[in-house]
């Protein structure tokens, strides 16, 4: 054999055989690319998050609201203060936009004041179901549209906040005849209001008696067993689903406790402090 002879070159000019393996691109392609792309898009074109709140009037709605979103995403009236209660559900959206850190959220929050605050609330619900397939219907008309436009405005109820009552005992015929149509159109959240106007036990207890009622009636609330897709969302969800109603408190003063400012109720033995997200 001869020594000075070389071996051709893997990536030579020639056309290889079918036997010979092909040649390995020494760059990629750039497709991991394309999520720095969609990430990019997304803080320039921002997100919509549209919420309804729905419950009783005095449940502190409003003030869970801008203690979620630590800001005054909602503004409302006490009873009594020249705001006459009204005799009819009526719908009320509010739009805010809430920035933080680039990051752009467009805030929808539609309120029912009138909503189980009256004699007869036989089919008081039917305003807000029929608020909702219409937001549906609205998005559905703009997207099959050949011409459509290049951002279609983003109406639909993302989410249902449901409060419940602090009555410690069980869900109302109210609450459950609403809930089962309410579930099947929007994904509901329920949660005890005010729920330091009840003790630990009474608080557990009252959790249990809900979920019981949600079972019993097949209420489907969030999150459902059709978003197990994985073991890891399996896991969560569970966790989740324990701790359904959620208790919550609402606050929107700020106090001194041990030389830090906190957000919280104040009282006459205590304050309690609304627990908050950090971002």
């Amino acid at each position: 054999m001869d020594p000075l002879r070389r071996s051709s070159s893997p990536c030579c000019s020639t056309p290889s055989s079918p036997r010979t393996p092909p040649c390995e691109a020494s760059d990629s392609v750039g497709i991991e690319a394309v999520l720095d792309q969609l990430k990019i898009k997304a803080m320039k074109m921002g997100f919509e998050f549209n919420i309804m709140v729905v419950g009783q009037s005095g449940l502190g709605k409003s003030t869970m609201v801008n203690t979620l979103f630590k800001s005054k995403a909602w503004k409302s009236s006490l009873p009594g203060l020249g705001t006459p209660t009204p005799q009819t559900l009526q719908l009320h959206s509010v739009t805010h936009v809430i920035e933080e850190k680039g990051v752009k959220l467009k805030l929808t929050v539609t309120d029912t004041p009138g909503f189980g605050d009256q004699i007869n609330n036989d089919k008081c619900w039917d305003p807000i179901l029929g608020y909702i397939n219409e937001q549906y219907e609205r998005y559905l008309q703009e997207e099959i549209l050949i011409t459509r436009q290049r951002h279609i405005p983003d109406t639909r109820v993302h989410c249902c906040v449901y409060f419940v009552p602090p009555t410690g005992h069980c869900l109302r015929p109210l609450d459950i005849e609403f809930l089962q149509r309410l579930c099947r159109t929007v994904n509901v959240v329920p949660v005890i209001a005010r729920a330091d106007s009840l003790t630990i036990e009474e608080r557990e207890a009252f959790r249990s008696r809900i979920q019981e009622d949600l079972r019993n009636h097949c209420i489907d609330v969030y999150p459902q067993k059709c978003f197990d897709e994985d073991i890891n969302d399996r896991i969560l969800n569970s966790k989740i689903r324990e701790r359904i109603p959620f208790a919550v408190v609402g606050a929107d003063r700020e106090h001194m406790v041990n030389g830090r400012c906190v957000l919280g109720r104040k009282t006459k033995w205590g304050i309690v402090e609304a627990p908050t997200s950090k971002t």
